[in-house]
């Protein structure tokens, strides 16, 4: 397959560094794996539902990720049209590029590869604050937290150049065990009929629920917890018929985790009753520990043995979001080196038709972005973690915007679809609906990062200054290789 790029016109890389991907090698639930480890089930839920309901809509915070499965679905029919004819590992950069222009795709491609090795840090954060505390409860031993991230980091490398299946099978795993035991906690709460105060449908899914208290912060909570899911254009170079497999991939995996997110949080708050759950997820908020809103009502139901299990089902869920992202990022630097905005070794593959040298480049990136946090002693969940998060979310909410815009203006100079509502209405909508979303993630930045608003601006800086440095990137590499071919 040539490479369909964004960035026109470069210098084709040489056949000793450049590669190709190896095909064939996904099928659908591979790539949805990969998918479902990018967004972390458990982590998002313990993360992100107690915030949603202590300080957003309460019990209405079901009707949120509802309304974020919506938009996001919205996105997803254009980005499927858009896939059917562009297949490349550079994903968004190549899907702007085609629309909107080259150096407005070499601009999306800085903020893709920026979101996701933030996000990737973030989770090595979390990760590691986590893993210490499971070693000193169970070992004694007093392991720093930048150690586990580190030695994780070597891990997440060698899972990385061994080849796209292995990784996706260790993601199986880890995804499956995330998944169940919240799935038969929900299912079994469900079947029992409720907690307290019953089901409570209309307490958490009425239009009045869904508009109680601040609404905008429980839908940024929701579509925060989505990121992820554009992961499946990535694989498409590694899929078997990409063209069927990654729209099947993509519509799976948004129907997945907006159910799996609104069903497990309307249980979460049917089992405290919808009239208490507020005020208990504020107190496990104030108590410094999220997770106890999600855990607690999970080990009433199964029994204590549950407080061991899922703390280590959370380092878990985080080490495959860890692998997910830094399968994205590698393949992203391959991309962009493949068609000439980087330098030509990072397109380098080994044996098993994997990233080798973007890889390691992924790898070094990582630790430049965590190191400091430890070096400087500062708080990986307060701070590594809530600015990492808090910035990746944002800038990859402006990639699926720029998509939208994208795949509006691809389909209407060039005509490969006339289909009105997958190559106009949808994306049309869906990026209103993201524009909608950035908004309220900007209006509410410094409850997003759950820091000073000095610290939220800055953040919120990086992301354009970052799209500025891949045009300008763009421009200066065209312009050499222009000078170079004259």
């Amino acid at each position: 397959m040539d490479s369909q790029t964004a960035v026109a016109n470069q210098t084709a890389p040489d056949a000793s560094t450049a590669g190709k991907l190896k095909p064939n090698s996904l099928g659908v639930m591979g790539i949805l794996f990969f998918v479902l480890s990018a967004q972390a089930p458990l982590t998002g839920v313990a993360g992100a539902v107690p915030i949603a309901v202590a300080i957003g809509n309460g019990a209405g915070a079901p009707a949120a990720y509802l309304a974020a499965g919506v938009i996001v679905l919205l996105f997803s029919v254009g980005f499927v049209a858009m896939g059917r004819h562009v297949v490349d590992a550079g994903a968004f950069y190549t899907y702007i590029g085609k629309g909107l222009g080259r150096y407005l795709g070499a601009g999306s491609a800085g903020i893709a590869l920026f979101a996701y090795c933030a996000i990737q840090a973030a989770m090595y954060g979390l990760y590691g604050a986590t893993v210490s505390g499971l070693l000193g409860h169970y070992t004694g031993a007093d392991v720093p937290w930048w150690l586990c991230a580190v030695v994780t980091m070597a891990i997440v490398q060698v899972l990385g150049a061994v080849g796209i299946e292995m990784g996706a099978k260790v993601l199986a795993v880890f995804v499956l065990a995330e998944f169940s035991i919240l799935a038969v906690f929900a299912l079994v709460t469900f079947f029992k009929g409720g907690g307290p105060e019953g089901l409570g449908v209309s307490r958490s899914f009425s239009p009045g629920a869904a508009l109680d208290g601040a609404p905008g912060v429980a839908l940024m909570f929701a579509v925060a917890s989505m990121i992820g899911f554009e992961a499946t254009a990535i694989y498409g170079e590694e899929a078997r018929e990409p063209r069927k497999t990654v729209p099947r991939a993509t519509y799976l995996a948004v129907a997945l985790v907006t159910g799996f997110f609104a069903f497990a949080s309307w249980m979460l708050i049917s089992s405290y009753g919808a009239s208490k759950a507020t005020g208990a997820a504020g107190k496990a908020l104030e108590g410094g520990d999220s997770t106890a809103f999600v855990f607690a009502p999970i080990a009433d139901l199964f029994g204590t043995w549950v407080n061991d299990v899922l703390p280590i089902l959370l380092a878990t869920s985080l080490f495959a979001g860890i692998l997910a992202f830094h399968n994205s990022a590698n393949r992203y630097l391959f991309s962009l080196s493949r068609d000439g905005l980087l330098p030509r070794r990072l397109s380098t593959i080994n044996r098993r038709h994997s990233p080798a040298v973007a890889g390691w480049v992924q790898t070094a990136i990582a630790v430049v972005l965590v190191v400091p946090f430890a070096l400087a002693g500062k708080d990986p969940v307060l701070a590594l973690f809530s600015w990492g998060s808090g910035v990746a979310v944002l800038g990859i909410m402006l990639l699926y915007l720029l998509t939208s815009l994208s795949v509006v203006a691809f389909f209407r100079r060039e005509r490969l679809d006339t289909r009105p509502w997958n190559t106009l209405i949808a994306p049309a909508l869906g990026a209103l609906g993201m524009a909608g979303a950035i908004w309220l993630i900007l209006e509410n930045f410094t409850t997003l990062i759950g820091g000073e608003q000095s610290t939220a601006i800055w953040l919120e800086l990086t992301v354009p200054a970052v799209l500025v440095a891949g045009v300008v990137t763009a421009r200066l590499t065209r312009g050499r290789a222009a000078a170079a071919d004259g």
